[in-house]
């Protein structure tokens, strides 16, 4: 397989972007968080999503043009409308302002409404553990689980991620998405034409299935039976009944070219340590904790052996096929 620098395909991403319709910010952005994505190894929600985001843009599903504002808010609280762009501008800006306004009042909740596939939920963390502070991101998106007991597909597979900021140590970085695996790794799966593992997905009869392009005609399974589907509606209500975003089964799925404007939703909580039990205090206990986790060896802190793979990668860049490397030149020479 070809081997890229981080750069040039920062490069390719943010061409093709723009030559689809993307602002300048817009591309500069999403091109970033995709490359970021394919460093730690997470190729569901690297380069493999810039030849759909560019398909989106064309079709009218994003609209390029769109640059994020505040429409409503007050005290910690506040509102950024995505106006139906690629997320990843809009989902900074909330994070930017959710980090001023808990430092103002200790706390804040930002969500964003008329948004799209945001990612690495994790990632968009990193501005908040670097400015000292804890955070916490949901996101919602097309349907793909039922409802406990249910059958047809109504909520995303609806991340979560958590980050918690270390003295001299990296973050804490929590990300977890609440089906058995990233719809991501099944699409990627179904364009390989390799089978997924068993207990992932059922088909569209509602039958269990390792047939990666049933799956994604079907819907996946929560993690953890039906506490997982539980956790996957609460996401919903935080990222949606909140912020006014569509819900998940009102979303046409990413992975259609055709469709309407997902509208899906994200949230974003932040708590400065200071405004509690105070910022010492914080770094002590969580230094505790991570020391009694440590007393086993087998124990792998969170984000770690991501963070591993984007070192290796900024030195030594990534491989990607050879067919995905050729669409990324021919949607970037477009």
């Amino acid at each position: 397989m070809p081997r890229f620098t981080l750069d040039t395909l920062s490069d390719l991403a943010q061409r093709a972007l723009s030559r689809a319709g993307a602002n300048p910010a817009m591309a500069a952005a999403t091109a970033r968080a995709l490359v970021h994505a394919e460093a730690q190894g997470l190729s569901s929600h690297g380069m493999s999503r810039v030849a759909q985001y560019a398909t989106h843009l064309r079709n009218g599903r994003a609209d390029g043009k769109a640059m994020p504002s505040i429409v409503a808010g007050r005290g910690g609280a506040a509102l950024v409308d995505a106006h139906s762009g690629l997320a990843f501008v809009a989902c900074a800006f909330a994070v930017d302002e959710a980090i001023r306004r808990a430092r103002e009042f200790g706390v804040s909740f930002v969500g964003v409404t008329n948004s799209h596939h945001f990612g690495v939920a994790a990632d968009h963390l990193e501005a908040v553990t670097a400015a000292g502070m804890v955070g916490l991101a949901f996101g919602n998106s097309p349907a793909a689980m039922p409802a406990a007991g249910g059958r047809h597909p109504i909520f995303g597979t609806n991340p979560i991620a958590a980050a918690f900021p270390r003295e001299g140590h990296e973050a804490l970085m929590i990300d977890l998405s609440l089906s058995e695996a990233a719809r991501g790794k099944v699409m990627v799966a179904a364009k390989d034409g390799k089978p997924i593992p068993p207990g992932w997905a059922l088909d569209a009869a509602g039958q269990p299935t390792t047939d990666a392009k049933a799956a994604l005609a079907g819907s996946m399974l929560a993690t953890g039976g039906t506490k997982g589907a539980m956790l996957a509606l609460m996401v919903e209500l935080l990222a949606c009944a909140l912020t006014g975003a569509a819900m998940g089964f009102e979303a046409d799925s990413f992975f259609v070219d055709e469709g309407n404007r997902p509208r899906i939703g994200q949230a974003f909580l932040v708590i400065d340590p200071g405004a509690l039990a105070g910022r010492a205090t914080y770094l002590e206990r969580i230094e505790i904790l991570i020391a009694e986790m440590q007393k086993d060896p087998d124990v792998r802190l969170p984000g770690s052996r991501r963070r591993a793979l984007a070192d290796k990668a900024s030195r030594e860049g990534v491989e990607i096929s050879a067919p995905l490397a050729a669409q990324l030149e021919e949607l970037a020479a477009a």
